[in-house]
């Protein structure tokens, strides 16, 4: 006579995956970040035969800032933590009555 054995089990996807440290879809713009480098670098270098140094330098940017707005603002944070940041940032009363911005006596009118 075979016994039937239970188990727990977790049936829901909790997970997005992971992929070189990042959380579901954020490494895409790293990797699109590196390519864009690569083909920059050869771009300066090979064809407009620009300095090996610059050529480095500027192609670099285009592998760094990728890599760190996902490191900065992908990994690890909760979704929309970048656009709850820059809203913050940019209009930090949000739709509260500011009371700096307020006049004093707003129907005065000065001349």
């Amino acid at each position: 006579m075979s016994e039937l054995r239970i188990t727990d089990t977790n049936s829901a996807n909790d997970s997005k995956g992971r992929a070189f440290g990042f959380e579901g879809n954020d490494f895409i713009p790293v990797v699109v970040g590196i390519v864009a480098a690569i083909g920059v670098f050869l771009m300066l270098y090979a064809v407009f035969s620009a300095a090996l140094l610059m050529s480095a330098v500027i192609s670099a940017l285009f592998a760094i800032v990728p890599t760190a707005w996902a490191l900065m603002f992908k990994r690890g944070r909760p979704d929309g933590y970048a656009e709850d940041y820059f809203d913050e940032l940019l209009n930090p009363e949000g739709f509260t009555y500011a009371a700096g911005n307020q006049p004093s006596f707003p129907l005065h009118h000065d001349k």
